[in-house]
């Protein structure tokens, strides 16, 4: 049975770029969803086997959407991450020229990421804001006789009827999204030289310096984090989860050791999964 890889849509996504690395050559359909919830929902749901979403952006952050929906809505392993270089484009319909342009839709990720290039050359524009940068490209090319651009991927231009006005238009070179993918499923990915397992503990409200124990917990084993991030937990003001990334896979020894001592402190800790990480590395063209 032919596998469906949920991903974010329309066509022409990041996501959908980055879910065509996780499963390159692999017998797969992608099916797109409008927004991440539906994405999550269709794996949860049995519609699909695999759901890639994003994450976190190296300049916006991370994606709340997707780490509450994984925290609160499902509980479903996360089987792999990628890096993937982002690098964002102003296209508009034939003919438009830059001068020209009086309004710019794309997503309000890739419009933060842009933003010194649309003070500089397109000060006065207004700027609408669409559920995908995918969908703003779309957008533009069914309305060629309007004077609007839209910022996108080179994927879109690929698939609609567009021209670029300028090439690579993020503020930042080093601009990497994370993206996930999660599944009930084991998925075979080539090798990686790098492996994750990622954790939420929940903190008990009455222990004082708990954090601080719960870190120490890792520190004097030398288990490195790469990354603790707070999230509410909807019960109350002041109540966080934390999600944490632990630079190693899941061992027999260290890291259930770890684990049970802060259970010992009164934590409660899930496991999120443990996983191989890639990085797309940026083509420079010679």
């Amino acid at each position: 049975m032919e596998r469906k890889i949920a991903f974010l849509g329309p066509y022409g996504t990041f996501t959908e770029e980055a879910a065509r690395f996780f499963f390159e050559g692999q017998d797969v359909s992608f099916v797109p969803f409008a927004t991440i919830p539906d994405v999550l929902d269709a794996l949860d749901q049995g519609k699909t086997q695999f759901a890639v979403v994003p994450i976190e952006n190296s300049i916006e952050g991370t994606v709340n959407l997707t780490m509450d929906w994984l925290i609160h809505h499902m509980d479903v392993p996360i089987r792999g991450e990628l890096a993937y270089p982002i690098s964002q484009h102003l296209m508009a319909a034939p003919g438009t020229e830059l001068k020209n342009v009086k309004k710019v839709f794309s997503h309000p990720q890739a419009v933060a990421q842009s933003r010194l290039f649309l003070r500089k050359h397109l000060p006065d524009v207004e700027v609408e804001y669409m559920k995908s940068t995918a969908d703003a490209v779309k957008w533009v090319a069914e309305h060629p006789s309007e004077p609007w651009a839209a910022i996108g991927n080179r994927l879109s231009k690929e698939i609609y009827p567009v021209v670029f006005l300028h090439e690579s238009i993020q503020d930042h070179d080093n601009n990497y999204t994370r993206f996930l993918v999660v599944s009930s499923s084991a998925v075979q990915f080539k090798e990686s030289e790098k492996e994750k397992t990622t954790i939420l503990v929940t903190l008990p409200s009455d222990f004082p310096g708990a954090l601080y124990q719960v870190l120490a917990a890792f520190a004097w084993r030398k288990i490195n984090l790469s990354r603790i991030e707070s999230r509410p937990t909807k019960t109350g003001l002041g109540n966080y989860h934390f999600i944490i990334d632990i630079e190693q896979k899941m061992d027999e020894i260290l890291l259930p050791g770890a684990f049970a001592e802060l259970e010992a402190l009164g934590c409660q800790i899930r496991k999120m999964g443990s996983y191989p990480c890639f990085m797309k590395q940026i083509k420079v063209n010679s």
